[in-house]
């Protein structure tokens, strides 16, 4: 896991943003950047969900930036 860089106080760049990690449950909705909206159908542990976007059911691994919940 990466460590994150310290910010000083007189850096002329912004603070990077952290973004919490998502939380993903079954039959939970989601948005897919490429793919759209989907449900997920089951989770292997926090590494990876099938989701169902409706014509496909697709194998993502977790964390993914693409998919948000709704």
């Amino acid at each position: 896991m990466p460590t994150s860089r310290r910010h000083h106080a007189s850096s002329p760049f912004e603070r990077p943003v952290e973004v919490p990690d998502e939380v993903y449950e079954v039959d939970a909705r989601v948005s897919h950047d490429s793919w759209g909206l989907g449900r997920i159908v089951s989770l292997q542990g926090t590494r990876s969900a099938q989701v169902d976007f409706g014509d496909q059911v697709r194998h993502v691994p977790l964390p993914c930036r693409a998919l948000v919940t709704l």
